[in-house]
């Protein structure tokens, strides 16, 4: 686990009504950097993210973030201290333009100048303000759901698929930029492309029926010769 974490995970346990999925997660995600969360569909990578951000209520354990017990604290006030989320499905609003949608983003950011720093990171963006997010490719509503989130000035930065559905030319300039985005905060990132995920990583945590069974550096995790065994549909 590294040191000097900004979010302490202990113990968790999750799940959805009756059915459990997370079974006594512990994770520590540092103050900057990438951490990558890998695992085949169904291991629990979601289902972690939604409890990390408040939108899933863990049924024990505790979350720490910056020293302070986040663990009943609902999404908005997470948010507030610090958390961004990037979900799988559903991450921009597809009737308001990019103009819009960045205007939500920083509803709480109190700096004229972040919608522009977004549009620095993401040229693309600035070509589209007036187009409704909707008709906007793959691609182009991953950089905006991004964008958005940062807009809210997070220290943890947390991606649940950012690559899902993106055409490939685009994958590479999304990696550049979360990679740069890991020196400033911390970013975890849930992934099926491995090799994304590494590049941006620099500790893993690999996830197996809900437990964590795998850890370490992203060079060892990579090596290990049990990493494919849990990453086999």
């Amino acid at each position: 686990m590294p040191e000097q974490t900004f979010l302490d995970i202990r113990h968790i346990e999750a799940g959805y009504g009756r059915s459990q999925v997370l079974f006594d997660v512990n994770i520590g995600i540092p103050w900057r950097g990438g951490v990558a969360v890998l695992g085949r569909n169904g291991a629990g990578k979601t289902t972690l993210m939604k409890t990390i951000v408040g939108e899933l209520a863990s049924s024990k354990g505790e979350l720490f973030l910056d020293g302070r017990d986040i663990t009943r604290r609902r999404t908005e006030e997470r948010v507030r201290s610090g958390i961004g989320y990037v979900p799988q499905e559903h991450s921009v609003f597809a009737r308001l333009s990019v103009r819009d949608n960045l205007a939500v983003g920083s509803l709480f950011n109190v700096d004229p100048a972040a919608v522009d720093r977004i549009l620095t990171i993401f040229p693309k963006l600035g070509q589209r303000l007036d187009q409704p997010a909707g008709t906007l490719s793959g691609g182009e509503r991953k950089m905006l759901a991004i964008g958005r989130a940062m807009l809210g000035d997070p220290k943890l930065l947390l991606l649940d698929e950012p690559t899902e559905g993106v055409w490939v030319g685009v994958i590479e300039e999304i990696t550049e930029r979360l990679i740069e985005l890991a020196k400033q905060i911390a970013v975890v990132i849930v992934e099926q492309h491995l090799d994304l995920a590494l590049r941006v990583a620099d500790y893993a945590y690999v996830l197996d029926r809900g437990r964590v069974a795998l850890q370490g550096a992203a060079g060892e995790v990579r090596s290990d010769p049990e990493l494919l065994r849990y990453l086999a549909p």
